[in-house]
């Protein structure tokens, strides 16, 4: 019980870093500020629509883990993976929103601080990830749960979710 509760809580590292450390970072060195210097009511409108953007990757980044940890009986972490293919909520629109939840989220983050830093950072996040999930993850899901994975690729995209949900049994 006490290990399964510290490899959860190390699988928060990697979130927390990509986050907040290094958008911390990336504020720190390019000048931190909030909006775009428009003045108001403008960035009043941009840091809101940033910060709803925010809100919600969070909600959603904090319910895929959590479905990951019961449903999937693993963590996020690449050393505790889900002994389950977790295909409820909203794994059941898009195959990682676990990802596409920490993307929204620094969306938000650029918009709302008004950074071409975390932009860039969310740009270079989706690329590492788009080419992980396309030649090592996806492929590991395949040999670990077969033809239950390879039907849930055939209905449900990798990024972009479809907008009614897809119902596997």
């Amino acid at each position: 019980m006490k290990e399964s509760f510290i490899s959860q809580l190390r699988s928060f590292i990697l979130p927390f870093t990509v986050l907040l450390i290094i958008p911390a970072g990336i504020l720190w060195a390019t000048g931190f500020r909030i909006g775009w210097g428009l003045g108001m009511p403008w960035d009043a409108v941009i840091v809101l629509a940033g910060s709803v953007l925010m809100g919600n990757g969070l909600y959603y980044l904090f319910m895929t883990i959590g479905l990951f940890i019961n449903i999937g009986k693993g963590t996020l972490a690449p050393w505790s993976p889900a002994k389950k293919l977790v295909i409820i909520g909203p794994y059941r629109h898009v195959r990682n929103p676990m990802i596409s939840s920490v993307l929204l989220t620094l969306l938000g983050e650029s918009i709302a601080f008004g950074s071409v830093g975390i932009f860039m950072w969310f740009a270079l996040f989706f690329g590492i990830n788009h080419i992980y999930f396309v030649f090592s993850e996806e492929p590991g899901l395949q040999k670990r749960f077969g033809e239950e994975y390879i039907t849930y690729t055939k209905n449900v995209p990798r990024w972009v979710p479809r907008l009614r949900s897809w119902m596997a049994y």
